[in-house]
């Protein structure tokens, strides 16, 4: 082939990549895992496998030897992790706050699902991150205070079971043996 069309068909290969199929951009991302699992991983992967009602947990926080970057470095969407965090998923892992999210004003969010967003915490009680459950099927209107109060405490039953396993926030990094 001809340098010319070596480099079109490079371009075109790095915008397909970029953009996706759909000409949207693909999600920013601002790490990359190493190539062994994780234990964090391996704490999602275990999380999913004990807990059918669950549609993700997603792990989330500053990478060690980072500063300022927060990221998803775990979870059961594979293709996501190393995705930059979102404001609010910051807010939770800087505030120590918890957000209690129906979806209900999202149509387009298929499939449907109930979200909580609250501090990962490791053995010692410390806030070292946020840990993120999305629930499926939720009721047609999961926005009442009885259906929020059940979702917050099943995703804090998760995260206290979770927080056992966490000896520390370095040790998420760490590989599985």
């Amino acid at each position: 082939m001809n340098k010319l069309v070596k480099s079109a068909l490079a371009a075109a290969i790095t915008g397909f990549v970029a953009f996706g199929s759909a000409g949207t951009w693909a999600a920013d991302k601002n790490w990359t895992p190493p190539p062994h699992k994780i234990h964090g991983q391996q704490l999602s992967d275990e999380t999913m496998a004990k807990h059918p009602e669950l549609l993700s947990i997603t792990l989330h926080g500053t990478p060690p030897g980072m500063n300022e970057v927060y990221t998803m470095f775990a979870g059961s969407f594979p293709e996501r992790i190393g995705n930059a965090d979102d404001p609010d998923d910051i807010d939770v892992i800087k505030k120590g706050i918890t957000i209690v999210d129906p979806r209900w004003n999202r149509t387009k969010d298929s499939p449907k699902k109930f979200v909580v967003l609250m501090p990962m915490r490791d053995a010692a009680g410390q806030n070292i991150g946020l840990v993120v459950y999305a629930f499926k099927n939720p009721p047609a209107n999961a926005n009442t205070s009885a259906s929020e109060i059940e979702y917050l405490r099943k995703s804090t039953v998760l995260r206290d079971d979770l927080q056992k396993k966490i000896s520390s926030y370095n040790g998420l990094f760490e590989p599985v043996r």
